[in-house]
């Protein structure tokens, strides 16, 4: 398998070859906002940094920190401490990771499996993390007869490794929660996510000034308000499309009350309309 340089093409080669795909990305690629893919994401940090937010849930990332984010999870990756921003993305299509496993295994439990106390951060030992670092390079620079069997072997080691680190984890959450106030304002407004919200309700609730809320919650998350609002309506909406609701239903259940802007501000941030999405799920 070749090894990619671009996270953005090995989304689209996971999605088009329904396959997965590796990325050794060593620099900052262009500043994405909170956003959300079509296939699960396993980001493995090398260099370290600051920051990760995960739906409502903020993370520290420390070299050789695992993350795990299934298709619904808007993320955002936010004050990296320096230029160099050395990591491995690896880009898996649900549908192949349902075919790799048995009655007995579901090697896909790390993505799905959201049980109270869970964490996407997965802490790996030193050897856990050469394990992890021996089977991506393996999978890159296999090559010659039976490639491909190689290439899902190794995989599979790869994905028994996270989901047994991901099981040890799940008992106690390592979310970091870096400002109180901010927590409980991710927190009201994921409780209150299918309501209209507006940035004065929202001050007016935490007894704020407009101005202020805006100010500490971009300091805080490195976004605005109103991103991360779309930002976790359109994973909804996605999530309830795929569930079979239809559009003008996922439309009210996602806090819109004009259906134009849904369409509009879906299709923006996935790329499709919301009924062509929906069409392409049941395929």
């Amino acid at each position: 398998m070749e090894e990619l340089s671009s996270c953005k093409l090995a989304m689209e080669n996971c999605i088009q070859q329904k396959y997965f795909s590796i990325a050794h990305l060593y620099k900052e690629e262009k500043a994405m906002n909170m956003h959300i893919h079509d296939c699960y994401e396993i980001y493995y940090s090398i260099s370290g940094g600051k920051q990760f937010l995960i739906d409502n849930q903020f993370y520290t990332i420390q070299p050789g920190d695992v993350f795990v984010m299934n298709q619904y999870e808007s993320h955002y990756l936010t004050q990296i401490d320096s230029e160099i921003h050395e990591r491995i993305v690896i880009a898996i299509h649900p549908d192949f990771l349902k075919q790799l496993s048995s009655t007995h295994t579901d090697l896909s439990e790390c993505f799905t499996k959201r049980t109270l106390g869970f964490s996407h951060k997965l802490s790996l030992t030193k050897e856990q993390q050469n394990q992890f670092l021996y089977y991506t390079k393996k999978i890159t620079s296999t090559e010659g007869y039976g490639q491909d069997l190689a290439e899902r072997a190794t995989f599979i080691q790869l994905m028994l490794l996270l989901n047994a680190a991901y099981q040890a984890t799940t008992e106690s959450s390592l979310a970091l929660k870096p400002n109180k106030q901010v927590d409980e304002i991710l927190l009201y407004i994921n409780q209150n996510i299918y309501e209209m919200l507006t940035i004065e309700d929202l001050a007016n609730h935490f007894f704020l000034s407009s101005s202020y809320i805006c100010r500490m919650f971009k300091s805080a998350t490195g976004m605005t308000i109103n991103k991360y609002i779309t930002a976790r309506r359109i994973s909804i909406a996605k999530s309830l499309l795929a569930e079979g609701l239809n559009v003008n239903e996922v439309c009210i259940r996602c806090g819109y009350n004009d259906y134009s802007n849904f369409v509009k501000t879906f299709n923006k941030a996935v790329g499709m309309s919301p009924k062509k999405y929906a069409q392409v799920c049941v395929l």
